[in-house]
């Protein structure tokens, strides 16, 4: 018997969705098929919007609709993905999401891949919280991927549990506004449950997972994330897993119920922008054409450790204790592609304020 877990936003939910599987069923022998999308950051891949099947080599089948991405597989260029250094990291099994042909799409993968693996439990794990969303939260920024999933998990023959890990962790949604629709306590992470992915997280470029990393290793304070500088609270409830009730998500989520019967990908998007306003993969059409306009910056300690002084100042008046590195790149006026040497450079020269995998900002200098 095995697990199937289905990360509702791709990226980052991948990630924490090996950090339950190792939490809840660390003893198995088996571990879970995570069902992931291939969407990252334009940092990692400066294609906007998700890849298909066909944007890989080395592919294998699972079922006629479902591929696995095995350590070996490769994006083809100039798209980038995440997923192969994932499979080569972890013990899992990485299944593609395919969202092309739209939710009628994804619910006949998920049904064939039920079909074949016939799990003991499958779990639709959503890191922060914006699958409960209606749809015009002023906050709301990446609805679209969350929606699909939740949409398609709705519509197959089988029980499938909704899980939210780290609530209002994405900024999408304040944790205020999601207390009324969380469940049950599933499980609160730990400094151990977080020992399993420890290599990932490395170099993995998702804020909410990290800083629901940095919550379960008991990291408290405000961290600033994404371009905007977004103030995100690490409490007591940052480390928490809930489950809520997929009937309810589905009532309160307008736009997953408006694309229950999409067969495209375009569909999809258009009822985004008429049900939210927008589309979170315009949003990364607009930003990719802005980044190949900006010219490179050059990374040096000398010129860098003056400006990281000046953000740290600014941010310590805000009442901020801890930034994410992709957040700490774009204050620093920097490319994506220089995140890594820029967390090596500052780990290298004040280890002392790495609060893995976060970056503090002390009250005092």
């Amino acid at each position: 018997m095995t697990r199937l877990i289905v990360a509702a936003g791709g990226g980052g939910d991948a990630v924490a969705a090996a950090m339950l599987d190792a939490a809840l069923y660390g003893d198995s022998d088996d571990q879970a098929v995570i069902l992931t999308y291939a969407w990252d950051r334009l940092l990692i891949d400066p294609v906007p919007g998700p890849r298909g099947a066909d944007d890989f080599t080395g592919l294998e089948p699972i079922t006629q609709a479902v591929r696995k991405v095995p350590a070996e597989a490769r994006p083809i260029a100039p798209a980038g993905s995440t997923l192969p250094r994932l499979a080569a990291e972890l013990p899992h099994t990485f299944a593609l999401i395919d969202p092309r042909q739209g939710v009628e799409g994804v619910t006949r993968q998920l049904e064939e891949l039920i079909s074949h693996l016939e799990p003991e439990s499958i779990d639709l794990l959503d890191v922060g919280g914006d699958a409960l969303a209606r749809g015009d939260e002023p906050t709301l920024k990446s609805p679209l991927a969350d929606a699909l999933t939740l949409a398609a998990c709705c519509q197959v023959n089988a029980r499938v549990r909704l899980l939210i890990a780290g609530p209002g962790l994405d900024g999408e949604l304040p944790l205020d506004d999601l207390r009324g629709t969380l469940g049950p306590l599933v499980h609160t992470f730990t400094p151990k449950d977080v020992d399993p992915i420890n290599s990932v997280l490395e170099w993995h470029p998702s804020e909410a997972t990290g800083m629901l990393a940095a919550a379960a290793r008991g990291i408290r304070g405000i961290c600033e994330v994404r371009d905007a500088g977004l103030p995100i609270p690490l409490t007591d409830e940052s480390p928490a897993v809930h489950e809520a009730d997929m009937d309810e998500a589905l009532s309160r989520n307008e736009l997953a119920r408006a694309i229950m019967a999409t067969t495209t990908l375009d569909e999809v998007e258009a009822l985004s922008r008429e049900i939210c306003g927008f589309s979170e993969i315009d949003y990364e059409r607009n930003k990719a054409l802005w980044l190949k306009e900006q010219p490179p910056t050059r990374l040096d300690a000398e010129s860098l450790l003056p400006a990281l002084a000046e953000f740290e100042a600014e941010a310590r008046s805000r009442g901020v204790s801890h930034t994410t590195f992709r957040h700490l790149t774009e204050a620093l006026n920097l490319n994506g592609t220089q995140r890594d040497a820029l967390r090596r450079l500052l780990i290298d020269s004040r280890p002392e304020q790495y609060a893995a995998p976060l970056w503090h900002i002390p009250a005092t200098t």
